[in-house]
């Protein structure tokens, strides 16, 4: 069950504290980026898989950028997303991470782009359990 993964405790405690920053409590904003640092130093150690870290550290870079005022958007977004991935399951940053061409065999089409966002939710890596397209 998704609830037993410390994964999603790791995304539900940021989703926590992004929502806490945008209800007017910003050093929460900070406490994010701790728990996403925490996050990836887990993931590596327990999976050490390449996939799981580009998100998590792009995830960081996001957190860290959007911690500069004028791109405070940024963590609004990371908000949204970040709930639809504790909600359902659904990673839209991990759909767009998996389409960078050392993430994808094959030419990038209209196909590809539908079966990325467009196939429900799935436990676990995107990557590993992304619809196949032909062609």
């Amino acid at each position: 069950m998704i609830y037993k993964r410390m994964a999603w405790w790791y995304w539900l405690a940021t989703t926590f504290s992004l929502g806490a920053e945008m209800g007017g409590w910003p050093r929460s904003g900070w406490f994010a980026i701790g728990i996403t640092v925490a996050n990836m130093i887990h993931c590596a150690i327990a999976d050490g898989r390449s996939f799981p870290l580009q998100v998590r550290g792009t995830y960081l870079v996001m957190l860290v950028l959007g911690a500069w005022r004028p791109l405070f958007f940024l963590h609004v977004i990371q908000l949204i997303g970040t709930s639809a991935l504790v909600i359902v399951d659904y990673c839209f940053l991990a759909r767009c991470l998996s389409l960078l061409p050392w993430n994808r065999k094959g030419a990038l089409d209209l196909q590809k782009l539908k079966a990325t966002f467009l196939s429900p939710p799935v436990r676990g890596s995107f990557v590993e359990s992304r619809p196949a397209t032909s062609g």
